[in-house]
């Protein structure tokens, strides 16, 4: 059964609303003296056929609310305009001026909101300037008035008209500053422009004036003073080319040089060395850190640097450096430049073993028809070989320059400082595969004929002969890298074809390898080994005698070449003889 609502009215009859029905208000707005309802009965007989746009109590409630909230975002935005304008301000004091007037327009229209203020001049044009603003702020408040709707079922509201004019007044602000900032500049450098050029022609018209007058007078001493006047323009010309050229010689000296004190650059190099030699000896203590192995493994380069790299390499770095400030630097080359691997390896081999047991022979001589008797036997078994396997890698100094990423700035000077040695050809001694380039009195040299006649040596000369005039690379061991000295020897004893394979050693790891020779009986072929010529421990340095009456060999010197080891510096580091076995 469907219920009714029933209403009274003024006219005390009764209407029945059906259910879903909103009942119908009557209005009294043409009887009241109130102002508010004949307010609104004006409006309605003002507004036919229109919509009523007047805004509900809740409406009115919530754009108060919104209007709020836009206050705020206008503040915010504010504070972020005068922080930028305030960073503008100080990275260019050149247009102070204009920001100035920026700042203060964006303040006005803030603190004005529909009305300006202007803060920039009392002239007329401005006066027209901001009569046309307002004009135009006007006409778009009344274009884009205060609209409400909904988007996605929540209401949101544009933003009113106030907040508008005060965005687009900011605008027209900002753009008018610039355009007058720009205008007095122009105008006030024309003006001095213009100063400066009537000065100048004043001053020329005067000067002609005065040479005129005294050609006229003295013609002779007009002469005398062009002479001298070209003599001293030549001269101040030389001077200031010889003041140039100075400079810029002086500039290259100090960029192709160590900039380092001399003993800094030692020092360092000696603390870089040290670290070499606890790596050396970390390798020679391996069967004693490591024992009980069945086999040990050496596959070594040689431990040593070339210390001008590696100064070049500071220098670039930290230019003029002390001892103490590189020692991390040195530490992280030494890592690029090394490395040392272990590494176990365990496999499973055969091999014949002798048992012992007891066994019964059968005998009738024995009362019990034989006997026992011990014997013994052999048979094959499997069991665990252990090889303990020792590599040592050596990069060189380019390995650390490749890792730190160096600018191609800074790449060119390394080459350029190593190749002219800081400038300081003999800071580190004279070792002679620190120094290539000196004249080689057996470039020249041929081995004997005779000794050719032994044909595992003449093997041996052959392939020590194709790499003459490679450099020394430290920790070199091919002929793609080239060599350093004992990475030479190796690879000529491992590639002659006599049928050896020692592996890649260093120079000890070669005198170690090798039987003692006395000097009488050294013949070609034979190793020669020097101690001494770096900070390293044993054998720092290996040759092959080639001649041993006029005691020559062949060596990684820098570069690969003949050289006698009769002189001062290698008798002063000799250390002995080796023959292959």
């Amino acid at each position: 059964m469907n219920e009714g609502v029933y209403t009274r009215d003024t006219s005390k009859t009764q209407k029945r609303i059906e259910p879903g029905q909103t009942p119908k208000k009557k209005t009294h707005a043409g009887k009241l003296k109130k102002e508010a309802s004949r307010a609104e009965y004006a409006r309605k007989k003002l507004r036919v056929g229109k919509a009523d746009i007047t805004l509900t109590k809740e409406e009115k409630e919530e754009l108060k609310k919104l209007r709020k909230q836009g206050r705020k975002k206008i503040y915010a935005d504010a504070a972020v305009t005068r922080s930028v304008h305030s960073e503008v301000r100080s990275k260019n004091e050149d247009n102070n001026a204009g920001v100035d007037a920026v700042n203060a327009g964006a303040e006005a229209a803030e603190d004005i909101g529909y009305g300006v203020r202007s803060r920039l001049t009392d002239s007329k044009t401005e006066k027209e300037y901001l009569s046309k603003l307002q004009e135009k702020s006007t006409k778009t408040e009344n274009g884009y008035s205060k609209k409400i709707h909904n988007r996605t079922g929540k209401e949101e509201v544009k933003r009113s008209s106030k907040e508008v004019q005060k965005n687009l007044m900011r605008k027209e602000i900002q753009r008018h500053a610039h355009e007058v900032q720009a205008k007095e500049s122009a105008n006030a450098f024309g003006s001095i422009a213009k100063r400066f050029t009537d000065k100048a022609e004043d001053i020329a018209g005067r000067l002609a004036e005065m040479i005129k007058e005294f050609a006229e007078n003295h013609p002779l001493g007009l002469l005398i003073a062009v002479l001298i006047l070209i003599v001293i323009l030549v001269l101040s010309g030389t001077l200031s080319s010889c003041s140039m050229m100075a400079g810029g010689s002086n500039d290259l000296v100090v960029g192709t040089s160590y900039t380092a004190d001399e003993a800094d650059i030692v020092a360092a190099e000696a603390d870089y060395q040290e670290l070499e030699a606890d790596l050396q000896e970390q390798i020679d203590n391996i069967e004693t850190d490591y024992p009980d192995y069945d086999e040990y493994n050496y596959d070594l380069t040689e431990i040593g640097h070339d210390p001008f790299e590696l100064a070049a390499l500071l220098t670039v770095l930290y230019e003029d450096y002390t001892e103490a400030e590189v020692q991390t630097m040195l530490q992280t080359i030494f890592e690029y430049q090394y490395n040392l691997e272990i590494e176990e390896v365990v496999e499973t081999r055969e091999r014949e073993v002798e048992r012992s047991g007891i066994r019964w022979v059968e005998d009738d001589d024995y009362e019990d028809g034989g006997y026992w008797e011990p014997y013994t036997y052999t048979e094959t078994e499997e069991y665990e070989y252990y090889i303990l396997n020792v590599t040592l890698t050596n990069e060189g100094i380019q390995a650390a320059i490749d890792a730190l990423d160096l600018t191609v700035d800074q790449i060119k000077r390394y080459e350029v400082i190593v190749e002219l040695k800081g400038n300081k050809p003999d800071v580190f001694g004279d070792a002679p595969y620190l120094n290539p380039g000196t004249p080689n009195p057996y470039d020249d040299y041929d081995v004997p004929g005779e000794y050719l006649t032994d044909a595992q040596f003449a093997r041996m000369l052959a392939e020590a002969e194709r790499y003459l005039g490679y450099p020394y690379v430290w920790g070199g061991s091919n002929p793609s890298t080239s060599f350093d000295c004992s990475g030479y020897v190796s690879w000529v004893i491992n590639n002659c074809g006599n049928g050896w394979n020692y592996g890649r050693l260093t120079a000890n790891g070669w005198k170690n390898v090798t039987a003692r020779v006395r000097e009488s009986d050294v013949k070609p072929g034979d190793l020669i080994f020097f101690q001494g010529t770096y900070n390293t421990v044993g054998a720092s340095h290996v040759g092959i005698v080639v001649d041993p009456i006029n005691k020559i060999m062949i060596h990684c010197g820098s570069p690969i070449k003949y050289a006698s080891y009769d002189t001062r510096y290698w008798r002063a580091h000799f250390y002995c003889y080796g023959r292959i076995r």
